[in-house]
């Protein structure tokens, strides 16, 4: 069942992108749109209904999978025509990291029990829960610090199709070879998991900076290298996740929450944070129940088969 609800859910976001290549191509591709007091200042780069839930099943359904959320977003991005001014892309990129706070939703509601364990050992009720705590803060760190002081270079430069592919298809190969050969359940537990090793862990997902890597990727991978268990290592990745997009979130959303609203108003945008919340906890729970039997091996390959997808419509001139 989890494995169905799996390749569903992948067969849904490879559908969201054919759908996305059809209204690329159609000059009278339907518009749906919010009228009235709420719409934003700028007409000509008005969010449409449908654009806000396809980004926000696009983001839910890829931001905790090892596939990067990011290099989907800029895909389906171009192919609903969004971000064609300076200024749209702008306010896109920074929606781009805006929307995760959907994802963030999900993941918070599914890790609630360990999440409790940390406030416990805040209070000195839970050494675990406490060390857990402090290990996600400093893994947390170096992707904080690197992307503060290149976060200019890396949307002027790494917000591309091209780069977004290449990492695609490498990140592809990566699980290929950290999935083949590898038991499920050989590692060692969470508890087991140093602050030094957190450091490591956090410059890893520093890597996932460039669009397309994808942080759960780095995350998961930096884990099982450093001798984590499959399930062990993707917790830690979720819960990573929690801490580093939480605070990407909100510092773009004080950062660019204005010029968001301004660009696109704020029912699409808050439109798409729902959608993505409920995507993303269907996605969670079932890449959970799928890997409690099974490796990492399906994601390897969905990545692979995307990068060619994108190259297709690259040179197809479709995006």
């Amino acid at each position: 069942m989890k494995r169905n609800t799996l390749f569903a859910i992948s067969a849904l976001v490879l559908f969201l992108l054919l759908f996305s290549s059809t209204l690329a191509l159609a000059d009278d591709a339907p518009k749906f749109e919010v009228g009235g007091p709420l719409e934003p200042a700028n007409a000509g780069a008005r969010m449409t209904i449908v654009q806000a839930v396809i980004l926000g099943v696009v983001e839910g359904v890829t931001e905790y999978l090892p596939v990067s959320s990011t290099g989907h977003l800029t895909v389906v991005e171009r192919l609903l025509g969004m971000g064609r001014t300076e200024e749209e892309k702008s306010a896109l990129d920074a929606y781009t990291i805006c929307i995760q706070a959907g994802a963030i939703i999900a993941v918070f509601l599914i890790s609630f029990g360990r999440i409790r364990r940390m406030a416990a050992g805040l209070f000195g009720r839970d050494r675990d829960g406490l060390r857990l705590l402090l290990n996600l803060v400093v893994a947390a760190i170096p992707a904080g610090i690197i992307g503060l002081l290149l976060e200019a270079s890396i949307k002027r430069y790494l917000y591309g199709l091209w780069p977004v592919t290449a990492a695609w298809l490498v990140g592809g190969l990566l699980i290929l070879l950290l999935a083949r050969g590898r038991k499920r359940n050989e590692g060692n537990p969470l508890e087991s998991l140093t602050w030094q090793q957190a450091l490591v862990i956090g410059l890893a997902q520093s890597i996932a900076l460039w669009p397309g890597v994808s942080r759960s990727l780095v995350t998961m991978a930096g884990g099982m290298l450093l001798g984590l268990s499959v399930p062990a290592a993707v917790e830690f990745s979720f819960l990573l996740g929690l801490v580093t997009l939480g605070g990407a979130t909100i510092y773009e959303g004080v950062k660019a929450g204005p010029e968001i609203i301004r660009m696109f108003g704020w029912v699409s945008p808050a439109m798409g944070i729902v959608v993505a919340a409920v995507a993303a906890f269907v996605a969670v729970k079932a890449m959970v129940g799928y890997l409690r039997t099974r490796s990492l091996e399906i994601f390897g390959w969905y990545r692979i088969g995307i990068a060619i997808l994108v190259v297709f419509l690259i040179y197809a001139k479709v995006v």
